[in-house]
């Protein structure tokens, strides 16, 4: 395993109740299902992607399990307003290995910020910068200094930052 999901997940505290997306949730929407059971019945979790097969295969699991919980969304987070949920409803949203896959890296931050509450939390988890053995080219890779630094123009502020494993590094970053 990369890195262990509930350390991760413990460091947001979720509650029963939220409203939370997970942004690009990909293939087995690892972090979806179990923030879904975070949330419980009341909350709501939205697993968003470019992907439709990946969200079918979200929806079908969600069904097995009953999970009703789990909202499938498709998007294209490069695009402003793109994403349809509405803008300032989010408690939490994930952005877990996401950004060094876009060059619109900006694009993909507002998009987020823009669906969050006021004092909302932002979970970004990327690749160091470091040599690992796998993973991608070091040239795609996003600095943590560069989202520091970008994160007050977008209207973030940072509460946190950790070691999300070996090869990772996570930010917590509030809607200021």
């Amino acid at each position: 395993m990369l890195f262990d999901i509930n350390f991760i997940l413990n460091k947001i505290a979720i509650t029963e109740g939220q409203r939370v997306a997970e942004l690009g949730c990909g293939n087995f929407g690892y972090f979806v299902f179990p923030v879904a059971r975070m949330v419980g019945a009341r909350g709501r979790v939205f697993a968003v992607d470019i992907l439709k097969n990946t969200l079918e295969d979200i929806k079908k699991r969600a069904l097995q399990e009953n999970l009703q919980q789990i909202e499938t969304v498709w998007s294209n987070l490069e695009i402003f307003k793109g994403t349809k949920i509405e803008s300032a409803s989010l408690d939490q949203a994930l952005l877990i290995n996401i950004l060094h896959q876009s060059n619109k890296r900006v694009e993909i931050l507002r998009e987020a910020v823009r669906m969050l509450k006021n004092g909302s939390q932002l979970l970004v988890v990327e690749w160091k910068n470091s040599d690992s053995p796998f993973g991608p080219r070091s040239e795609q890779r996003v600095s943590k200094e560069s989202l520091k630094e970008a994160a007050p123009k977008l209207g973030l502020n940072l509460k946190t930052e950790f070691e999300a494993g070996p090869y990772h590094y996570g930010l917590i970053f509030y809607k200021v």
